[in-house]
C-alpha cells in the first residue's frame, strides 16, 4: 500500500514543532497503537535496536517531569509523552540477542550468522567506535524519533521533539539510574491548541537548490 507524493508532502508541510498542546484531547487507542508500532519498526544500524521507549500518559508523572524540561508546557499538556532511551553500552549480550532473534524470526541456524556477529563485535565492541558508543546509540534513537514524527504527521497527530530537558533528572525520576538505558530525547505527542500561533506560521526552509546537489 502506498500514499501519493501529494499526500506525503501535505502531511509534512502540516507538521510543525507544537508549542501548545490541547490538554483536553487524547490520541485514540488505535492511532496510538499504530505509532507504537512505528517506533518498533524503525530501522537501526546492524538492526541492533539499541533503544527503549517510555510512553508516559500519567498526568502526575508528566507534571513531575515538566520542571526538569525548562518548564515547557508541552510536557504536561500532551496526550502521550515519549521518552526515547538509548543503550548505555553495547556488549556481547546485545549481539547474541540480535543473532538469536534473527535466527528465530527467519527460521535459520544461528551458527550461520557468526560472520555477521563477528563484524559487529569488531566494530562496536572491540573497535574504536566502542569508545563513542553512547553517541552511536543516540544517533540510532534519532532515527526512531524521525520515524515517529513523520508517521504521526501522516496520521494527523502533532509532535514536538525536545532536547531541552535534564537527562539526569529524568533518569532519576523514571528509575533509570541503574538501568542499561538512559534518557536521550523527548517527544510529546497530541493535538495542537487552537491558540498556538505558531501553527499558522510559514515554514522557514532553505531552497531545495541550496540543500540538494546531484552528481
Amino acid at each position: 500500500m502506498t500514499i501519493s507524493a501529494t499526500e506525503l508532502l501535505t502531511g509534512l508541510r502540516w507538521r510543525y514543532a507544537v508549542k501548545a498542546f490541547d490538554p483536553s484531547r487524547s490520541i485514540p487507542t488505535d492511532t496510538w497503537d499504530a505509532l507504537e508500532q512505528t517506533l518498533v519498526l524503525s530501522p537501526s544500524s546492524y538492526g541492533l535496536q539499541p533503544w527503549k521507549f517510555l510512553v508516559i500518559d500519567d498526568a502526575a508523572l508528566k507534571a513531575e517531569l515538566r520542571p526538569h524540561s525548562w518548564n515547557q508546557s508541552q510536557i504536561s499538556d500532551c496526550s502521550h509523552l515519549v521518552v526515547l532511551l538509548a543503550k548505555r553500552k553495547i556488549d556481547g549480550s546485545d549481539l547474541d540477542r540480535l543473532i538469536q532473534a534473527t535466527a528465530s524470526t527467519r527460521g535459520i541456524e544461528a551458527a550461520g550468522l557468526e560472520g555477521y556477529k563477528g563484524m559487529m563485535q569488531r566494530d562496536l565492541v572491540d573497535g574504536p567506535r566502542s569508545q563513542t558508543i553512547g553517541s552511536w546509540a543516540s544517533n540510532q534513537v534519532y532515527i526512531a524519533l524521525g520515524n515517529l514524527m513523520t508517521a504521526a504527521a501522516l496520521l494527523g497527530v502533532d509532535t514536538c521533539p525536545i532536547e531541552g530537558f535534564s537527562p539526569a533528572d529524568y533518569d532519576r525520576i523514571l528509575g533509570l539510574e541503574t538501568s542499561p538505558y538512559r534518557s536521550a530525547v523527548v517527544c510529546p505527542c497530541g493535538y495542537r491548541s487552537a491558540d498556538d500561533k505558531y501553527a499558522a506560521l510559514a515554514k522557514v526552509r532553505y531552497p531545495l537548490s541550496e540543500l540538494i546537489e546531484h552528481r
